[in-house]
């Protein structure tokens, strides 16, 4: 669910610490956040790496084309940062899901620009992500499978039969799933009513739609993901299961 936003992958480093000492668990990255007990923004979008990996390509290439009012000089330096930001993690020997994530964004958005020589067009792939999210959300609500529940049992490695169990828990979950999944679907719908009517204006809007697309990308993307976690995975939600409130006593 993210479009631009950060993807699962994450890198870590460190020493040995000894056969004897326990090894920590992994941090949750993006969607995966969803099932974890406790929910953290800074591994949700990857850390501050993956915060830088998902949003300098973009803000290097309006600041460039500010700086030059060239496309061409602007295009090049987004594609050598998400480059960069792949070989490093190569370098390193790191996930580099997240990176090759970025860099597959800003080739897309590269070429689009450049095909058409119109600045505005490096960001109209992301409104295509977004508006494909939001309709396929949308789709899914509709269809009685809500996406954040399919999402949800996926990373948990939970089966679905609560889609068509019978019973107050199976009802309880499908309702949050269905909130959660409308609370996407105003994410993606959001997005595309600010940034459309920027992306309309041309290249004379590309400051206006560079800055729209950073502040509403990755930490807009965050706040998503927890207040879904807050209604589908965080322990004031399970307590608020059926299942789990505790039995009258006669």
């Amino acid at each position: 669910m993210s479009g631009e936003e950060p993807s699962a992958g994450a890198g870590s480093a460190g020493e040995d610490v000894g056969a004897s000492e326990t090894t920590a668990a992994p941090p949750l990255r993006g969607v995966r956040a969803l099932a974890g007990e406790d929910f953290s923004f800074a591994d949700a979008i990857g850390g501050v790496r993956g915060l830088v990996e998902s949003t300098v390509p973009g803000l290097v290439f309006v600041v460039v084309y500010l700086l030059t009012r060239g496309l061409t000089p602007a295009l090049v330096a987004a594609s050598a940062v998400a480059v960069l930001a792949v070989a490093v993690r190569l370098v390193q020997r790191t996930p580099v899901t997240q990176a090759f994530s970025g860099l597959l964004g800003v080739g897309v958005g590269v070429l689009w620009a450049w095909r058409t020589g119109e600045a505005q067009n490096y960001f109209t792939w992301g409104l295509w992500v977004n508006a494909a999210w939001c309709l396929g959300a949308l789709v899914s609500v509709l269809a009685r499978w809500p996406a954040v529940g399919v999402v949800v049992s996926l990373v948990r490695g939970e089966n679905m039969t609560w889609r068509t169990a019978p019973g107050a828990e199976a009802a309880h979950l499908r309702r949050r799933y269905v909130w959660a999944t409308w609370l996407w679907v105003g994410v993606f719908g959001l997005r595309l009513a600010v940034q459309v009517p920027i992306w309309l204006r041309g290249q004379e809007a590309v400051e206006w739609l560079g800055t729209a697309k950073l502040a509403m990308g990755v930490p807009m993307f965050a706040v998503g993901l927890w207040l879904t976690w807050l209604l589908v995975g965080s322990r004031a939600a399970l307590a608020d299961r059926p299942d789990q409130r505790p039995t009258p006593q006669r």
